[in-house]
């Protein structure tokens, strides 16, 4: 590809994985392959069922063993989870150095950074790969600032008021 684009939603707002879906979304409809690996929802979360039925455009990827979500998880759920993830954590980089997708969503990425999994440098490892895709997009809660100078286009989520 001769341009790529990498772009961060992160925040304590919701909606970063939705925007990101609405990302690919847009990209399907101009004839782009996506990949998604989600991660830290467990192996059930539904946001992206619907993007299931877009396959073969579209292929979900998810580690997670368990039906909860990471931080559901006792501690020793966790410790054999984590296997799973860094397992995830691996084919998402395979899949940004092979150009097997145009697009690439790492939802969560960001989170696995928070809980520990893996280092701020992980991610700007991935980041740095001159993979041959259009656009990698990332999410999370937390944005280290060591990561900015590598990410295109950063948008924050923020809720300014949510009563449910």
């Amino acid at each position: 590809m001769d341009t790529r684009i990498i772009q961060a939603f992160y925040g304590q707002g919701k909606g970063k994985t939705s925007a990101a879906v609405g990302q690919a979304l847009r990209e399907i409809g101009e004839g782009q392959h996506v990949s998604i690996v989600q991660f830290l929802k467990g192996k059930i979360a539904d946001e992206f069922q619907i993007l299931s039925r877009l396959e073969p455009d579209v292929q979900i990827f998810r580690f997670d063993q368990s039906g909860l979500s990471y931080c559901d998880l006792s501690f020793v759920e966790k410790e054999k989870e984590k296997q799973n993830i860094i397992n995830g954590f691996n084919y998402a980089k395979k899949v940004i150095e092979t150009g097997e997708s145009d697009v690439i969503i790492l939802d969560e990425l960001l989170g696995l950074v928070d809980l520990g999994i893996i280092d701020t440098e992980d991610v700007i490892d991935v980041l740095r790969i001159e993979g041959d895709y259009k656009k990698l997009i990332i999410t999370g809660n937390h944005l280290a600032e060591e990561m900015i100078p590598y990410i295109d286009v950063i948008c924050e989520m923020i809720s300014v008021k949510d009563n449910t």
